[in-house]
This record gives C-alpha cells, sequence and structure tokens, in this order.
C-alpha cells in the first residue's frame, strides 16, 4: 500500500517509527471497510499468509506451520497461523477488530437536483457525531460491481480521493442566528451533501439506472477501469479528503479519520504476522476484523453470524472431530480490541474517578458488570500475565453509573462461543467524530502485547486453574 503520512516534517523530526508510519498508511489507504481489508491482505501476504476460499475443502489444505486466510463479503477477513504443535482438542488463542466506522453511504438512488443544485443523496450508517462531517472536503470510496464482456461479474475497489467532490455546507449564522446556541439539523433534507451546480444549459445527465448524477458515475468508472455502462451497482462511504497526520507538540498524537477501529485492526494484524515461534505453538492463532459492528453486528458478516464458530470448526475438524473442536473451544481466548475512552481535558466529570486512561498510557481493560463489555476477573488475570511478559502497561476503564455504556465485539463472540473474552483498547477523543484523535505513542505497546498474547497464550492458560 501506499505510504500516505503527513505531518513528520512540519514537526520537525528526522525519524517516525515504522509502526507508526504503517499505521498511518494503513487508516489513509482504508477508507472503507473493502479498503481496510485489502490493506490487511496486503500485510499478511508479506508475512507468507496464502489465501483460501469458504467454499473450498480446508482438509486438504490446512497444514501445521500454515499461514492462511479468507474473505466474506470482501469487508470482513479471517487470517490465522497453524501452531506446529497443533493437534486435536487444542485450542485458539484469537483477536477480534472491526473494519467498519460511522459515515454517510450513498443512497441506492442517489440523485438529487434542488435550486440548480446537484446533490447526492445519503444515509447514515451508525452513530457519528454528525455535526463534525459539515464543511468538510469529502470524497467517496467503496467497492463497485462490474459486469464484464464475457457476462461474467467482477468486484472492484473504486477509491476517488483525495479529490474533493462533496461538500455538506452549513447555514451562514445570519440567517441561523441561534447555531451557536443548539446546533440542530434536519438528517433527511439538510444533511445532503452538494457535488456541482447544474446550468440551465446543461441537460442533466443520469446513469445507465437513471439512479445517479452521470459525473459521479463516469469517476467511478475510471476508478474501476470500465465504462460507466458496465457498472451495476455499488456501495460507496463518504471519506474526508484530509489524510491522517502525526500532530501535537511532540508528536504524541495522531488525527486522523476511522481510528476508531482501524488503530486495533492494524495492531491486531501487524501482531499476527510478527508473532514469532508458531513452529513450538500448540494453538492455532486467529485475527477476525469483522464488518457491521457500528450497527449491531447482525450480518453474515458480522460478530452476530456464524463466521467465526464455523472457522473455528472447519479448522479443527481439520485435525480430529466434533467432540475435538468443542474441546478446544474451552482452551480458547478471545482478546476483543477496540478503542476506549480517554479522559477529556475539557469534560473530565464524565469519567468516574477512578477510572481515567489517558492517551499513551498503555492498552486499556473495560469492565462493565453488566457484561456490556466482557471482561471478567479471570481473563484480566491471564492478559495482565500477558502484559507482565511483555513489559507493556495497563489501565482500566469502567463507565459512571449515570451514563450508558456502549458495547463491541466482546459480549456477542462470547457468548455465541462460550470462549473466554476481554475488552481492551487504546484511549482516544473524539469518537465518532468525522475526525478522531489518538496516542502516537500506543501503538507499539498495543501492537507489543498482541504479539505476546499470540506467542504465550498457550503456555499462561495451562497454569490457571478455573473452570
Amino acid at each position: 500500500y501506499q505510504r500516505r503520512v503527513h505531518g513528520e516534517k512540519s514537526l520537525g523530526r528526522s525519524f517516525v517509527p515504522m509502526s507508526l508510519t504503517d499505521l498511518l498508511a494503513f487508516i489513509n489507504d482504508s477508507p472503507s471497510p473493502f479498503h481496510a481489508v485489502a490493506q490487511a491482505i496486503t500485510l499478511l501476504q508479506r508475512a507468507g499468509f496464502v489465501e483460501i476460499k469458504e467454499t473450498e475443502d480446508w482438509k486438504i489444505t490446512i497444514r501445521n506451520n500454515g499461514k492462511y486466510y479468507f474473505t466474506r463479503n470482501r469487508s470482513t477477513l479471517v487470517a490465522f497461523a497453524v501452531g506446529g504443535h497443533y493437534a486435536q482438542g487444542c485450542g485458539f488463542s484469537m483477536i477480534g477488530a472491526h473494519t467498519d466506522s460511522p459515515c454517510l453511504k450513498l443512497k441506492p438512488r442517489s440523485y438529487i437536483e434542488r435550486d440548480g443544485y446537484m446533490q447526492v443523496g445519503v444515509q447514515q450508517y451508525g452513530g457519528g457525531i454528525w455535526a463534525s462531517w459539515f464543511d468538510r472536503d469529502l470524497s467517496v470510496a467503496g467497492r463497485a460491481m462490474i459486469r464484464e464482456a464475457d457476462g461474467s461479474y467482477r468486484h472492484a475497489l473504486v477509491n476517488l480521493l483525495p479529490e474533493p467532490i462533496l461538500r455538506i455546507p452549513n447555514l451562514a449564522i445570519h440567517l441561523n442566528r441561534e447555531v451557536n446556541d443548539d446546533f440542530k439539523f434536519g438528517k433527511e433534507d439538510q444533511f445532503v451533501p452538494v457535488f456541482g451546480l447544474r446550468s440551465a444549459s446543461r441537460v442533466a445527465g443520469l446513469s445507465p439506472q437513471n439512479n445517479h448524477h452521470s459525473e459521479l458515475l463516469d469517476r467511478l468508472a475510471r476508478a474501476a477501469d470500465t465504462s460507466p455502462d458496465r457498472i451495476v451497482d455499488f456501495e460507496l462511504c463518504l471519506a474526508d479528503c484530509q489524510p491522517g497526520v502525526v500532530a501535537g507538540a511532540n508528536g504524541e498524537f495522531i488525527f486522523a479519520a476511522r481510528i476508531d477501529n482501524l488503530y486495533s485492526s492494524y495492531c491486531a494484524v501487524a501482531a499476527l504476522s510478527q508473532a514469532e515461534s508458531l513452529d513450538s505453538d500448540s494453538n492455532v492463532r486467529l485475527v477476525v476484523l469483522f464488518d457491521n459492528e457500528e450497527i449491531g453486528s447482525q450480518s453474515a458478516y458480522g460478530a452476530d453470524s456464524a463466521l467465526l464458530t464455523t472457522t473455528i470448526e472447519r479448522i479443527a475438524l481439520s485435525f480430529g472431530n466434533q467432540a475435538d473442536a468443542l474441546q478446544g473451544l474451552q482452551k480458547s481466548f478471545l482478546i476483543s480490541a477496540d478503542m476506549a475512552h480517554a479522559v477529556h481535558p475539557n469534560y473530565g466529570e464524565k469519567h468516574e474517578r477512578n477510572h481515567r486512561p489517558v492517551i499513551n498510557g498503555g492498552p486499556v481493560v473495560k469492565f462493565n458488570a453488566n457484561q456490556r463489555y466482557a471482561t471478567t476477573a479471570v481473563t484480566s488475570c491471564i492478559l495482565r500475565e500477558v502484559a507482565l511478559r511483555a513489559g507493556v502497561p495497563l489501565q482500566e476503564f469502567v463507565v459512571r453509573n449515570d451514563a450508558v455504556c456502549g458495547s463491541t465485539i466482546g459480549p456477542i463472540t462470547s457468548s455465541q462461543l462460550g470462549v473466554r473474552t476481554i475488552d481492551i483498547g487504546c484511549g482516544q477523543l473524539s469518537m465518532h467524530s468525522i475526525r478522531e484523535m489518538a496516542g502516537a505513542h500506543d501503538v507499539e505497546p498495543y501492537t507489543k502485547l498482541m504479539r505476546v498474547f499470540f506467542e504465550q497464550f498457550a503456555s499462561i492458560d495451562r497454569s490457571v486453574q478455573c473452570d
């Protein structure tokens, strides 16, 4: 992938850690879940992982010391490495994250023309801070389905960044004097991106499906190396054109879009790629990057599907039988890796007094008595031992009793599989804004914690006695 990282020269730094450079390049080149999966695949292939298909017979493919990956919908990714000592009844060392972030997505019929303006209709995806999308330079990225000359269809990534083709303009304060007191807007009619001007002398141009502006379809066709009439359909996310940067007085922050949760997704894939001693491991090391976490995970490629369950079963059945697969689940462990809420200097009262994680303070273990996070005493004990061996500090987060707690893929996968699970993340600010803020110095310890987990969980688990 392209190394598109900004901000280093302005901060006068001669060296930025490769892990941070790679993280920002990963984020910048992943404006949609489809692109995030493609970037992850590039990392995995460099580390020797080979693609398999869910439609294939895995029993003739999967072997000890083998490294594999597959995708579902091209927006969810599963990658795993089989330990050299893995055998029937052994466990799985797993890390889960997600590829999606709150955004705007084009409607199936996006063509809008009002008062001489060309506009595109959009839907809100997830729980975004939508006010942050106003007055930003926007573009689109995602995937298109292309009809080939021979009648076949192909999936094509499309990315119009960094061309700023869309904008959601604010109403001038002269026409909205209360804007700084109570900013409200209609999500259907007042939250519509402007695409261009339609002069009276120009004929309105629609796509062959009569659903979209022809100017938009022309751009997508060029990006997909095809002609407009061969585009059957597409799924497009709006994205901020401003790239992620290293920032702060001493380069201690990153400012970027989609930090939640591409930060964790990158670190998980990097850890799996870097982990050593596979030949002596008795477990399968696995990373799953789900789509649709931001909307509840209920899809064929979300955490609330049978995807991870059937994956574990198919791997285990390549070495044993159904009973062995069930036995192995009780020797397994899942880290649900999502971002965490760092204490905010302007809203410190929003954090519980004894649980105030800070940016660059190390990974955060997330607790909730109502199991909105899946952490238990047993799972936190195991992770603390991993952190001790890795030399990585840990922080803790608990939501206030008078606040609503969010959730993650942790409780979903824990209940689906019956596997010990812990919820962790790194502290960040501006979560679900169009541009978020996190720690530049948390990348390496977060990745190291995951890497040591892969390398040493099986041996640590043998010292834990709790059925």
